[in-house]
């Protein structure tokens, strides 16, 4: 299918090339050659590869040492990423030179799937919204040690608080930190609903509080506002960022779920246009939030689900939450009728798989969401569900006689 295409197994200090020319008689010429990862020995790959014309390109995605070939090289050439399991070599005849040549190989034979690589604006994007979800986790982690500390200290302010960060909290602690133990004086920090519970907090607040809790609690508060402002710097950076896809991103926000951050990590993952996914079971497909296949002679061994896109998951999970959460949503239905079947974990997949199809047809087809309500299930098969309210009823010891309504004749 490609007459002149290379092949390159990619490494961190160095990059082994396979060039694979067909001349129009089919006679085949390969050439192997090794090159440094350093920019200017990766200029002189393009210049060795464009001299016998080569059209494709391809490597696997290792890492993050593809990134920097992919990012001097796709100007000049049509670059094919693939993922390494599907490429795999025989055991025992795996060196990197056989590599090279083995992707040359696939790649002219048209026997690779190109992995989704967006353009730079969205991976820029990625890389911004990625940043700030490990910020936003290690802020968690920061705020989960402050807890820790203060059990250590048998300060049970967690107990009556239920957000020691906010600022009666914030106040408390550096009360703590500045010496202050009077039970009595750090309940009067509270502020407005918090002081209700002045008598929890007076008991919560009395207990053994060491100079080194002190200096625990000091440098994990510097931290926590550390990681605020830089949370908050991404943020700045990010809405500059997504002012070309703000049609896109409104779009996206019309979905139970999506309201805020997720919306945005989801543009950044799945890209503004969905062409490059022929459907929407594709998409969901790619993501890994849709049943795994596993069969053997017939028989279906387990539905699990496949490792996607982490990142993409995790905002399709917070997202289905709180779609699930919303009062009279599609997705509130959804979730509470799998649930109680299924599980709690099933039904967030489930409900994560339906916002999926739902981004993809709204960015697809450039409408906003329309949702189908709560009570979409019940219409769809109203004799079963009469059926099944019928028998649980009986279960409980009741005789039920149906009649129908006015309405309903």
């Amino acid at each position: 299918m490609h007459q002149r295409c290379a092949g390159l197994d990619v490494h961190e200090a160095f990059v082994v090339v396979c060039r694979r020319l067909l001349d129009p008689r089919g006679r085949l010429t390969k050439d192997v050659r090794e090159f440094s990862t350093m920019t200017r020995d990766l200029l002189g790959l393009g210049d060795w590869l464009a001299e016998a014309q080569v059209t494709h390109i391809a490597m696997e995605s290792s890492g993050v040492y593809w990134k920097p070939l992919w990012n001097l090289l796709e100007d000049r050439f049509a670059i094919v990423l693939v993922n390494a399991r599907h490429v795999k070599q025989v055991p025992g005849r795996k060196t990197d030179i056989s590599d090279a040549e083995w992707l040359a190989q696939l790649l002219q034979h048209g026997l690779l799937q190109a992995s989704f690589v967006p353009p730079t604006p969205i991976r820029d994007l990625r890389d911004l919204t990625r940043h700030r979800t490990s910020l936003l986790q290690e802020r968690t982690r920061a705020i989960n040690r402050v807890h820790k500390t203060l059990e250590d200290a048998n300060i049970k302010l967690s107990a009556v608080a239920s957000d020691i960060m906010g600022v009666s909290g914030r106040a408390m602690l550096q009360a703590l930190i500045d010496g202050h133990t009077d039970a009595d004086q750090l309940a009067d920090l509270a502020r407005r609903r918090l002081r209700a519970k002045r008598a929890a907090l007076v008991e919560a607040l009395t207990g053994r509080v060491r100079p080194h809790h002190r200096f625990l609690l000091r440098t994990l508060l510097t931290h926590i506002d550390f990681l605020t402002t830089q949370v908050t710097d991404l943020d700045t950076r990010l809405e500059e960022q997504l002012r070309p896809f703000a049609a896109e991103l409104a779009l996206l926000r019309t979905i139970p779920g999506l309201k805020h951050r997720a919306g945005e990590c989801v543009l950044a993952e799945v890209g503004p246009t969905m062409t490059v996914f022929p459907s929407a079971a594709h998409l969901c497909s790619w993501a890994a939030v849709c049943p795994g296949n596993n069969e053997t002679g017939g028989k279906r061994r387990s539905g699990k689900t496949r490792r996607g896109n982490r990142w993409l998951r995790g905002a399709l999970t917070e997202a289905a939450w709180a779609g699930a959460r919303t009062t009279g949503s599609y997705f509130q239905g959804q979730y509470r009728r799998l649930a109680a079947r299924r599980g709690k974990k099933r039904a967030i997949v489930a409900v994560s798989h339906s916002l999926l199809i739902a981004v993809y047809h709204v960015l697809h087809q450039q409408v906003p969401y329309r949702d189908l309500g709560a009570a979409h299930f019940d219409r769809l098969v109203p004799a079963q569900l009469t059926r099944h309210l019928v028998k649980r009823l009986e279960r409980l010891g009741h005789k039920v006689t149906l009649e129908p309504s006015g309405a309903a004749a």
